[in-house]
């Protein structure tokens, strides 16, 4: 039982406060590519862009599919849209 209760409580992605439990059940309902597993949980969609659960989710789908972490293809990296500037963001214009 204490297994199960850290794969819950294990956060794979803190961006979209993604967990263990919820990787491995898209990887057993069949979703095998990480870049599924992106739209389906939308890991690695958070401010962080994957850069910090992406190598997890890698990893997480190599184990559960008996594959090499290298033969896993990553997501693909894409930039922003357009660039916002902070003051944008915080609304105070260019002072």
């Amino acid at each position: 039982m204490k297994a199960e209760n850290d794969k819950r409580e294990t956060i794979v992605c803190r961006c979209e406060d993604v967990t263990l439990e919820e990787v491995e059940a898209a990887l057993d309902a069949g979703l095998t590519h990480p870049e599924e597993i992106k739209r389906f949980l939308h890991v690695g969609m958070g401010p962080c862009q994957g850069r910090t659960c992406g190598q997890l989710v890698n990893r997480i789908a190599a184990r559960k599919t008996g594959k090499r972490p290298e033969e896993i293809e990553s997501t693909r990296k894409r930039p922003p849209l357009v660039t916002v500037s902070i003051c944008d963001l915080l609304g105070i214009g260019d002072e």
